[in-house]
């Protein structure tokens, strides 16, 4: 009886040693679990962004394998909670546009932050190899891709608690950074402009240009819930002042709504308040500005409006893998506005022109630093353009190199390795700017200089032709005593290749807005040239 009592006894205290550690586990727990955002599983493969999933417990696995920080795996596992674990940074046709824009941020950051955590030379050899594939078919079941998404993720909520003070990008608005699943575009403009903070604090005080479409965003989605703008049916090819017809008043309706047309005004004449407010029109969408009405002109302005929703909603989201604004100089190119700007710090130095790669030769959007000027180059014609355009050339025309000061410097892959003189011919033209990345991509003169004239300027194989190269190696090569605008000018004409390296190297930037707020506050829009819009509004929208 007395060992019976003993057993009980010892059976009490285990008992009660065990609900008090639950208890105070629970407690942990509880912390914890408010900290995690519960599963959507409202996701699925046929309203979700990726069409990628994977299973909880090889994320788990990640985690333990690699001694992920409890501060990093907490975060990790409510960033897939609230995605039903789909894949944030690949579909199954590759690397998604959030991949590409976070790696460019990603490694602006651990080129110019020295105390950057984020350096890792294998994932940077990865990416590298990934965004440098034409096409890739990607399988959630393959270990090496599943192991590059999640050190992705990782990787991306290390930048933003680093990079962020501390409230400007709340836990469930980071998890939202990624589209998760298809949305109502005016529900999700909704979120955005309505959502309120207690503490005050907005990811948009910490991005002006985010910040400055959030605003437009606003305008134009109480224009849709409006019913937005009229279309205007016209078989006339032109429109000029002193015209007096029925279109003309719908016209006037168009602009007045989009804020282009100041007053009023409901007549049939085009008159001067009219020319007015066709070029604020035509240049908020990357025309010049006549005045004049054309057919192209009216199928800009007939885009509905829910379209122009989508279309900020997007850019919004490209937005957020912007840098901060870097304290030196920085280039940056937009790809659908045609244009390079040249910034010291945020004060704008200079617009140049430019003419982008056409479609299927699509310039890429990547950042690199301009870190050398050639002058008077050879031009190394790349092996697609020997064996696509060059070799039938020269089966027509035997002189056809002779004609075009090329020559014959080797064989590789069983095709000739090409290249022109320098000289008037040169298709790089007189200079050309060196910034190393996998794409073979560089600025460059152009003796084809009519092209600049154009509203449209998709025409290059995908490097980026330069209205004015001059004024960018003069500004490049400020700082070097030796080259002088006389200098620089004599270097161009020579005829002889010389390489200069750049002593104070200029981070470049390429990207694609095709929507955005300018210096003077108004709102741009541009043409998707590479169907990038369309093929992110097919994602993120119903």
């Amino acid at each position: 009886m007395k060992t019976i009592f003993l057993l009980l006894l010892v059976s009490i205290l285990i008992i009660g040693c065990d609900t008090a550690g639950t208890q105070t586990d629970g407690s942990s727990r509880q912390k914890v679990e408010k900290n995690i955002s519960s599963r959507d599983r409202s996701i699925n493969s046929s309203n979700s962004y990726s069409d990628l999933f994977m299973d909880s417990t090889a994320m788990e696995k990640f985690i333990q394998q690699k001694k992920v920080p409890d501060s990093i795996a907490i975060r990790m596992r409510s960033f897939y909670n609230t995605r039903n674990y789909q894949f944030a940074w690949f579909s199954s046709d590759g690397l998604t546009e959030q991949a590409r824009g976070f790696w460019n941020l990603h490694d602006y950051v651990t080129t110019y932050d020295a105390d950057s955590s984020l350096k890792n030379k294998t994932l940077q050899k990865k990416m590298d190899e990934l965004i440098a594939e034409d096409e890739l078919s990607v399988s959630a079941s393959d270990k090496s891709f599943l192991n590059t998404e999640l050190i992705l993720t990782e990787h991306f909520i290390m930048y933003m608690l680093h990079n962020y003070e501390k409230g400007f990008v709340k836990r469930k608005e980071m998890e939202r950074f990624i589209p998760r699943k298809k949305e109502d575009p005016l529900k999700l403009a909704d979120s955005l402009i309505n959502k309120k903070h207690k503490d005050d604090k907005y990811f948009e005080d910490v991005n002006q240009s985010y910040s400055a479409l959030k605003d437009q965003l606003g305008r134009y989605a109480d224009i849709a819930k409006k019913g937005g703008w009229p279309e205007i049916s016209t078989t006339k090819k032109i429109f000029k002042k002193g015209m007096s017809l029925p279109e003309i008043a719908v016209i006037k309706k168009r602009l007045q709504i989009s804020g282009d047309l100041p007053g009023n005004d409901t007549s049939s004449v085009f008159n001067d308040t009219l020319e007015v407010g066709v070029k604020n029109f035509q240049e908020r969408h990357g025309y010049k500005t006549t005045g004049k009405i054309s057919d192209s002109l009216i199928k800009e302005m007939n885009v509905p409006v829910s379209k122009r929703v989508e279309q900020i909603l997007m850019n919004m989201d490209r937005m957020r893998w912007l840098a901060s604004q870097p304290k030196g100089n920085l280039i940056v190119v937009n790809i659908p506005e045609f244009v390079l700007h040249l910034y010291e710090g945020k004060q704008k130095v200079f617009d140049i022109d430019v003419v982008v790669g056409k479609e299927g030769h699509n310039t890429m959007m990547f950042n690199g630093d301009l870190n050398q000027v050639v002058f008077c180059p050879y031009w190394n014609v790349p092996p697609s353009i020997v064996r696509k355009e060059i070799l039938p050339e020269m089966d027509k025309h035997p002189n056809y190199l002779a004609r075009q000061d090329m020559e014959i410097t080797g064989e590789e892959n069983g095709l000739p390795v090409i290249r022109q003189r320098p000289g008037e011919k040169n298709a790089l033209g007189r200079v050309k700017f060196l910034f190393p990345n996998s794409f073979n991509i560089y600025l460059h003169d152009t003796p084809v200089k009519s092209l600049f004239e154009k509203d449209k300027r998709a025409y290059s194989h995908g490097c980026i032709r330069l209205k004015e190269p001059e004024k960018l190696a003069n500004y490049v090569l400020r700082n070097q005593p030796e080259w002088t605008p006389d200098k620089i000018e004599e270097a161009m004409n020579a005829g002889d290749q010389k390489f200069v390296k750049v002593k104070d190297p200029i981070p470049v930037v390429i990207t694609y807005y095709t929507a955005w707020v300018d210096e003077k506050g108004q709102l741009n829009f541009r043409d998707d040239i590479y169907g990038h819009d369309e093929n992110l509004a097919g994602k993120m929208f119903q």
